[in-house]
């Protein structure tokens, strides 16, 4: 016997991930616009920055909080890797959003996927290196 195909989600449906994810990113950035993170202590405190390094998002919550008042060079001074991936989240988030709204699965290239991948780690763990360095601009 042969399995029908099965009818593709009504678009309601199929936006709910992307919708969800949004929202909760909408939700973070709000929260950081809001709360200052420049105030000691007041999103928590960072396991690497107590030990003495700077991780790649060290200064991140800052950079955004600074970002959404509008304060660009503040920002670019907290976290300069913020600047580099944003612009690619808002790009796959919105892709996202086009492929599920046109009823399009993900047909991915395996291979642009582990590519992709290995930049982000690349990018990071160079970041990292690069802002811990002796006399470094780069750190927060």
């Amino acid at each position: 016997m042969e399995a029908r195909p099965r009818a593709y989600a009504p678009r309601a449906r199929r936006l709910v991930g992307p919708a969800v994810t949004t929202a909760a990113l909408a939700g973070v950035v709000l929260a950081l616009h809001l709360r200052d993170p420049h105030e000691p202590g007041s999103w928590g405190r960072c396991l690497t920055a107590e030990l003495g390094l700077w991780c790649p998002a060290c200064g991140g919550l800052r950079a955004v909080h600074d970002l959404t008042h509008l304060r660009l060079a503040d920002s670019m001074s907290s976290n300069l890797l913020l600047w580099v991936w944003a612009p690619v989240v808002l790009w796959l988030l919105a892709s996202w959003w086009r492929r599920r709204w046109a009823g399009r699965a993900y047909a991915g290239d395996p291979t642009r996927v582990l590519v992709g991948c290995v930049l982000l780690v690349v990018s990071a763990v160079g970041f990292a290196v690069a802002r811990n360095l002796p006399g470094s601009w780069l750190a927060p």
